[in-house]
């Protein structure tokens, strides 16, 4: 490993955990809310972790943050207002900053997008998921189609220009068609960012434990593959996974986060990664529960984890996000950011070029269609220092 890393651009992640009720498919690390919500108390916790943040970052600026949850919604104007300018207080915000909320329907009346984007908001992400009733009420949410537009309608008009949009395929019964209705009213309404990804049922939720029936395989692949070129069609390209843009609008934030940038983290349950002025990567995680956050943050009993990301990690850890992309990124960016030579990601990648998965172009870092589709294999090809993991 060469002694020195390039610190990446630094982000910032903001967690707010409550909700209204938690919907069975979730396994963020949220709460429904019950009695009032302690937004004042709160926020003051946020702010003694950015008090401790703050030498962390050792004065770079941070480029983007994204205030999730939970439903940050649920939080007034006047709250994110105070939020925004206490960071700003205490860290290097760039002129240009993208700060992002995320936003659920059903918790936002169309004054809060106004009063969100006076705050300094200039990026909605809006959890809609679908816009058939039908499939809302199954998913457990608490808002309805109809809802779901308002919203979107309401954020434009409050001078949002970047809206991102979160929608589910592959849900309980759901037809192809009703899929691909989901996407042409979503992207009918100018939606320029759009988050596609298929419902999974994840350990530790109630879809898990007791399964809905889904779309089988062959169903799920038509969804698929009808909804990819209905995205098209609308101007939007794909450069991750799940996730498409029209040209220039994609988040920075996520982009930030899946080319292994740095993001410090305050909340309950935040998780965090930072190159350090010392050469090392870390990542590290706070206390879930809220009560138990509060009570401790800003202090060193507020973190839950703290670890260093070794040389031969580092890898596995660069890839596992980073070939999400659809167009990959720079080996020369890769090496800067882990801090290692071109041979200690072999002979992983040898493996992976020999069986089609990895692009042959050694500038690029970039997994072939068939690379994609067989993702998980791939990746394990760096599980261990020597390559077993094939």
């Amino acid at each position: 490993m060469d002694s020195q890393l390039i610190p990446p651009p630094l982000g910032l992640y903001v967690h707010l955990p409550w909700c209204v009720q938690k919907c069975p498919y979730c396994d963020f690390n949220s709460h429904a809310l019950k009695g009032t919500l302690p937004e004042r108390e709160y926020l003051n916790a946020l702010l003694r972790d950015a008090d401790t943040e703050a030498d962390a970052a050792s004065g770079r600026p941070i480029e983007t943050v994204f205030i999730g949850g939970g439903t940050p919604s649920l939080f007034s104007a006047e709250a994110i207002q105070d939020l925004l300018d206490g960071l700003g207080q205490r860290l290097s915000m760039a002129a240009d900053a993208e700060i992002t909320l995320e936003a659920n329907p059903g918790t936002v009346e169309a004054q809060r997008f106004a009063d969100y984007r006076a705050a300094g908001v200039n990026r909605i992400s809006m959890g809609v998921q679908s816009l058939n009733d039908a499939h809302l009420r199954r998913l457990g949410r608490i808002h309805g189609g109809a809802e779901a537009v308002a919203a979107i309608h309401s954020a434009h008009a409050a001078g949002f220009e970047r809206i991102n949009v979160d929608l589910m395929h592959g849900l309980p019964a759901q037809t192809p068609a009703q899929a691909l209705e989901d996407v042409e009213r979503i992207l009918d309404l100018g939606i320029r960012h759009l988050s596609h990804y298929q419902l999974t049922l994840e350990p530790g939720t109630p879809f898990h434990n007791r399964p809905p029936a889904l779309p089988d395989e062959d169903a799920l692949a038509d969804i698929e593959a009808a909804c990819a070129e209905r995205i098209r069609e609308h101007g939007l390209h794909r450069y991750e996974v799940s996730a498409w843009a029209v040209p220039g609008e994609e988040c920075r934030h996520n982009l930030n986060y899946w080319a292994f940038g740095d993001y410090l983290a305050i909340g309950a349950g935040a998780h965090g990664k930072l190159t350090d002025r010392h050469g090392g990567i870390r990542r590290y995680s706070r206390l879930r529960f809220p009560r138990q956050y509060q009570a401790v943050a800003g202090t060193p009993q507020g973190l839950a984890e703290c670890r260093r990301v070794e040389a031969p990690e580092r890898p596995l850890e660069y890839l596992m996000n980073a070939l999400r992309l659809t167009e990959g990124t720079p080996m020369d960016q890769a090496l800067a950011r882990t801090g290692l030579r071109r041979e200690d990601f072999e002979p992983g990648l040898g493996i992976a070029r020999a069986r089609g998965w990895i692009s042959d172009d050694p500038a690029i870092l970039r997994a072939t269609p068939r690379g994609q589709r067989y993702l998980n294999d791939l990746l394990g090809l760096f599980l261990d220092t020597d390559g077993a993991g094939a």
